[in-house]
């Protein structure tokens, strides 16, 4: 489903000075997870910025990675990864588990977790959620966008 999400022409960018976030990405399905950092790093550099970019094992470490990162003084973070559905329910226990604990995460800490974790039927509905450039619907772009949105916000 298609939608619209904040641009960067519509926010306060220079409300963003001095904010630091951390872009952590799960190592399964690089071909699909190195094409949602480069989403985001595009967007961070865009709005000037400061990033740094992590990688852990599978989408199932990212709630913790993010709490760890912004316990280390990260301003937000950008969650990325690809749970792909199976034959069996362990796509449906991730995936619930992922979203959740994000969630807990951002809600405990009171600072903005971009949620880029794609969860899909097939390679292809990847493939089509992370092609890399500006404004094209790469879903790490998208999550880099709502972290700076909630900036914004909390100005």
């Amino acid at each position: 489903m298609a939608g619209t999400s904040p641009t960067l022409e519509s926010l306060n960018l220079k409300a963003l000075k001095g904010k630091k976030v951390a872009i952590i990405s799960a190592q399964w399905h690089p071909e699909i997870c190195d094409n949602l950092a480069v989403g985001a790093e595009l967007i961070f550099k865009a709005a000037e910025v400061e990033y740094e970019t992590f990688t852990v094992s599978g989408s199932f470490e990212l709630p913790l990675a993010a709490q760890l990162k912004l316990d280390q003084g990260f301003d937000g973070a950008v969650v990325l990864g690809l749970v792909m559905r199976g034959d069996t329910v362990h796509f449906d226990y991730i995936c619930q588990g992922v979203t959740s604990g994000v969630m807990q995460v951002s809600l405990a800490k009171s600072k903005p977790v971009g949620f880029g974790v794609l969860m899909c039927d097939n390679l292809t509905q990847a493939v089509e959620r992370s092609n890399v450039g500006l404004g094209i619907g790469n879903k790490g772009e998208e999550a880099a966008l709502a972290v700076l949105a909630l900036w914004n916000l909390a100005k």
